[in-house]
């Protein structure tokens, strides 16, 4: 299984270990760099998505339609940054653009300057 920078992937990220992380088999950006990717390095970054929508809340959260195997609108949820092991990736369910990784690496680089 490749992994790339910009895909969204179906993450198993349960179990939670608290009530403010995130759970669920749910999709998740691909954060990581593709050197990494590349590598046999055991974990990659991500940020998980929601569809439980909040309008104008950027730089929190960056909106994604429906596309491809994406069935609902989401929310990239930018301060929930986590690192999973490669074997929750369960599916990939479609690309960004280099356009749309980039603003959404911007909006990271925001909530954490």
């Amino acid at each position: 299984m490749i992994i790339s920078r910009g895909e969204i992937w179906l993450v198993n990220f349960n179990p939670s270990k608290k009530a403010n992380e995130v759970a669920k088999i749910r999709p998740a950006l691909v954060l990581q760099n593709n050197e990494l990717n590349a590598g046999k390095y055991p974990t990659t970054i991500v940020l998980p998505l929601t569809t439980q929508l909040i309008d104008a809340a950027e730089p929190l959260r960056y909106r994604v339609k429906a596309k491809e195997k994406l069935s609902k609108d989401s929310d990239i949820l930018i301060a929930h940054i986590r690192s999973v092991d490669n074997s929750r990736f369960i599916e990939k369910l479609l690309i960004l653009s280099n356009k749309e990784v980039s603003y959404v690496k911007d909006l990271f680089n925001e909530v954490i300057s």
